[in-house]
């Protein structure tokens, strides 16, 4: 089954743009089964280009063709801003920005309705325990087939990551998200998605820390603004000021030369 959206390059990297109800109402969709590959979903943001796009060290690793790669099948989200006002300029549409912080409530929400079970990879062992309480909270009803919290030294590991993955789908999982920061999640997904046996496989960073309250997300002003990364910057100036004001430059000037092939 090849997904029906319509595709442009941005930095070298794929995007599929959607609006927000047509990507819920696909992702869902996926969860519920019936097609032939999973359905990994990955947002695209200048992050992402310096780690995949032109002239990046994993240039090609994974998701660069329309359609199906190896035993996953690809929906690449436009995240920030530089990525949505660059598919406005090329293709005289606004879009909107699709974070996975932004598509986790809804998504989670359908996923309670649908009776579709979810599982959680990522996070730091600390935040289980409130991530748990508070999803029982909020979606009472949903399905929470598990959390996995394994550190980068067991994920580098293939054998660790092959027995995880049995482990997971042992358990049977519809919607994974997996919480493993960029560029591991999006290369962990591509290697051991499929053997997972979920549905639907989502590379959505830092939402397990978001929806445990471990860390707080940007105001609305800032995200509609596209201050977002300047609001987290602040926060953790250590750990981001690389990706913001190193790499990020080279990144945005990646998106801004891209073209309508």
């Amino acid at each position: 089954m090849t997904l029906e959206t319509s595709r442009i390059r941005l930095g070298g990297a794929p995007v599929d743009l959607l609006e927000f109800d047509q990507a819920v109402e696909l992702i869902a969709g996926r969860a519920l089964g019936g097609a032939e590959l999973p359905l990994g979903v990955v947002s695209i943001n200048l992050d992402h280009i310096h780690h995949f796009g032109d002239g990046s060290s994993l240039y090609g690793d994974f998701g660069l063709r329309s359609g199906p790669v190896g035993d996953i099948e690809w929906l690449n989200l436009a995240d920030g801003a530089p990525l949505v006002e660059q598919a406005r300029r090329l293709t005289a549409h606004r879009w909107p920005r699709l974070a996975g912080s932004d598509l986790i409530g809804a998504l989670l929400a359908r996923a309670e309705r649908d009776g579709s079970s979810v599982g959680f990879l990522g996070g730091l062992p600390s935040t289980e325990k409130e991530l748990n309480r508070r999803l029982l909270a909020e979606y009472p009803a949903l399905e929470l087939a598990g959390c996995w919290t394994p550190s980068r030294e067991q994920l580098a590991d293939a054998a660790y990551s092959c027995a995880l993955a049995e482990e997971i789908r042992n358990v049977g999982v519809d919607i994974l998200v997996v919480c493993l920061g960029k560029p591991r999640q999006e290369l962990w997904i591509d290697h051991y998605g499929a053997l997972t046996g979920a549905k639907v496989l989502l590379a959505f960073g830092a939402v397990v820390d978001f929806l445990a309250g471990r860390v707080e997300r940007a105001p609305r002003w800032a995200a509609d603004n596209g201050l977002e990364w300047a609001w987290r910057l602040a926060k953790e100036p250590k750990r981001l000021f690389r990706r913001y004001l190193v790499e990020g430059p080279a990144a945005y000037r990646a998106v801004r030369r891209s073209r309508v092939s």
